[in-house]
């Protein structure tokens, strides 16, 4: 599975990692069922798995609001991953 990953184009083109660089890796890990590398390679990925989840939910459960919730996630995964990001290249 592993070889079958994107490549971040940012840090291919640039030499610079994005906000999302570790997403596919750590998903492999959850999979591999190692979930503190998991959080370790991308802090983000369970609140990015429940918030998909979520969006899934909202397809098929069309009787209920599902926005604030979403939103809220959405949010939340964006300060994850920049705070994630900034302490990963100027504090480690």
């Amino acid at each position: 599975m592993e070889e079958y990953m994107l490549p971040c184009l940012s840090k291919k083109f640039l030499g610079i990692e994005c906000f999302g660089c570790g997403t596919q890796r750590a998903l492999v890990l959850v999979f591999k069922g190692e979930f503190t590398a998991a959080f370790k390679m991308f802090p983000a990925i369970y609140t990015l798995l429940f918030f998909l989840g979520l969006i899934g939910i909202s397809f098929i459960d069309k009787s209920r609001n599902y926005h604030k919730p979403i939103i809220t996630l959405a949010i939340a995964n964006a300060i994850i991953m920049v705070v994630s990001y900034f302490i990963k290249h100027f504090y480690i």
